[in-house]
């Protein structure tokens, strides 16, 4: 009797259910690194207290400092919590697993959106927890509910644009070690913006720079928002900044890690 034997394919899984494994692995390895996520939470609770009770009396000797301070700690929590997304992103592309998942029928790209996307929620409620204790400090915002939404908007696109942004530097860097540092450059943005003193206070060769780099519109975004100050001059550049580098950042990442996994 003779036998056939018909070989099957396996069907790739989809791209839904691809991504939707790598977000909950990255969550999962997120809930595993407390000390991170402590770090995370903290560095910005410990400067705002700094800038607040040390610095403040003497930035801001009215006593109304905190409530310029915090819109500029919100996006230091949110770029200091994305920065660990360039660690993870390398640390994949070093320990091999990555060669693994290319023998899998996976959209191996995955791994990467899932480091993201399990960034956005980790950033998020890191966030909410810092703006908890601002209110606790002395932050009065005048928002209203459709204000605070926009204002939740703003940073969740600015957390979008700079987590891919930091994706992208843990691609092309050569070891986890080294996408800590490049991605800890970016980090300085925010002291060189109003995020903690207007841009008018600052030698005029710097202010050319610190007007017009991506974080100022963004933190004066929020900041009128939250607290009524001119929104309308700052929140277009905001959104079309943010944007810009979401989409950069993401041609990068896909181009670098298809030239570096030679797949998908």
């Amino acid at each position: 009797m003779n036998h056939s034997i018909q070989s099957t394919d396996v069907k790739p899984a989809s791209f839904v259910t691809t991504n939707a494994v790598f977000i909950v692995r990255s969550i999962r390895h997120s809930l595993r690194n407390v000390e991170s996520l402590m770090m995370a939470i903290m560095l910005p609770i410990m400067l705002m207290l700094l800038f607040t009770y040390v610095f403040g009396g003497a930035i801001a000797p009215g006593g109304d400092y905190v409530n310029y301070v915090v819109p500029g700690i919100i996006l230091l929590c949110a770029g200091f919590g994305s920065s660990s997304t360039a660690v993870d992103v390398a640390t994949d592309m070093n320990n091999g697993i990555i060669d693994r998942f290319r023998t899998m029928p996976i959209h191996s790209i995955s791994v990467v959106t899932g480091h993201v996307f399990a960034s956005l929620a980790r950033n998020l409620l890191a966030t909410g927890i810092v703006i908890g204790v601002a209110l606790l400090v002395g932050f009065d915002p005048t928002a209203s509910f459709l204000e605070w939404l926009g204002a939740l908007g703003m940073i969740s696109l600015f957390i979008l644009a700079f987590t891919w942004l930091f994706a992208a530097i843990g691609l092309v860097t050569g070891s986890p070690s080294a996408a800590s540092g490049y991605g800890f450059a970016l980090l300085f943005l925010p002291y060189l913006s109003s995020a903690f003193v207007p841009t008018s206070t600052m030698p005029s060769w710097l202010q050319g720079f610190a007007n017009h780099q991506p974080i100022t519109p963004v933190i004066e975004t929020i900041r009128g928002l939250l607290t009524g100050t001119p929104v309308s001059e700052h929140a277009g550049w905001a959104v079309g900044y943010c944007i810009a580098i979401l989409v950069l950042a993401i041609v990068w990442c896909t181009l670098k890690f298809r030239s570096k996994s030679g797949r998908r």
